[in-house]
């Protein structure tokens, strides 16, 4: 082992899948971090778990390349499935704007028009953004996109937001604290002057008023376009900044704000402000970052 070895490079280099679960270690027969840098003729013990996965954090301390790449390795199966899961759900919404019913031999004929091996390449493709809408309509089949317009597929960031709910005249505004987008599942909470402000249904600030200062709310029909925030963390190298604001023209979201609050010798942390359509379309975005080799951890916020 080189020096500056840790628990989880021990683990690695026994085996893979010890590794990969590792969740503690003994040295010398006490318990401590798996993060505790190794010493000639310590004896080590690994404690595994049973429904654990490697942490993206791990990178940063250990020092052999056999962990490092099984990490990575881990990390990017993992987001991949993740990926892959929102691709199919928006594969359903796809599929029901279609003038003919999908089955499996229309997929596996898209398959081959889009040269894609298998299924679940495409819905990966399609929760990464790496397909539009489109595109997947089109091969699925062939010529039902002819009569839209070019930008048909995409809601007009312009259009005002309609809260419903909402006695009319009653002003509102859309928290800071949570960024609620439509098709996020919204409460008001009543504030001094009348004024309404619109929280999604999980924010802890609901916790500050009472039950009958909150109101039922709901999005209108026609709302599209508001402002969601997601921190993203960057690999700390160049080009990476390039990168994400191309992942955003690609998923056709207006940055608003973008500001970097921490940075360290490997990673970047920053915060954007990203106007888009609506929740699906900050998923799709997000799942797009967490598919980037330039990006460690994109969330919500």
């Amino acid at each position: 082992m080189p020096k500056g070895s840790t628990a989880v490079d021990f683990a690695y280099a026994v085996h893979t899948d010890l590794g990969n679960a590792a969740v503690g270690a003994k040295i010398n027969g006490r318990h401590m971090p798996l993060r505790t840098q190794l010493a000639n003729g310590d004896v080590v013990e690994i404690i595994k778990g049973s429904a654990t996965e490697p942490r993206l954090a791990w990178l940063g301390f250990v020092v052999t390349g056999r962990a490092r790449a099984a990490i990575r390795r881990s990390v990017r199966d993992k987001e991949r499935e993740e990926v892959a899961a929102l691709g199919a759900k928006l594969f359903e919404d796809i599929a029901t704007r279609l003038p003919a019913r999908i089955g499996r031999k229309a997929i596996k004929a898209a398959l081959t028009r889009l040269g894609l091996e298998e299924e679940e390449d495409l819905m990966f493709a399609i929760g990464s953004a790496k397909l539009t809408d489109r595109e997947v309509m089109e091969a699925l089949v062939p010529g039902s996109t002819a009569d839209l317009a070019d930008d048909e597929e995409w809601a007009a960031s312009e259009q005002a937001i309609s809260i419903r709910g909402l006695t009319p005249g009653m002003g509102f505004q859309l928290a800071e604290c949570c960024h609620p987008v439509p098709g996020d599942r919204i409460v008001g909470l009543r504030r001094r002057g009348k004024k309404v402000e619109v929280h999604t249904i999980d924010c802890l600030t609901l916790a500050d008023g009472v039950d009958k200062d909150w109101l039922d709310l709901s999005w209108g029909e026609r709302s599209t376009g508001a402002v969601g925030r997601l921190r993203v963390v960057l690999y700390n190298r160049p080009g990476t900044l390039a990168e994400i604001t191309r992942i955003f023209a690609a998923n056709h979201a207006n940055v608003i704000t973008l500001e970097m609050i921490q940075r360290d010798q490997n990673f970047g942390t920053f915060e954007v402000d990203l106007e888009v359509v609506d929740v699906a379309h900050l998923a799709r975005i997000t799942a797009s970052l967490r598919a980037s080799d330039a990006v460690a951890e994109a969330e919500r916020i």
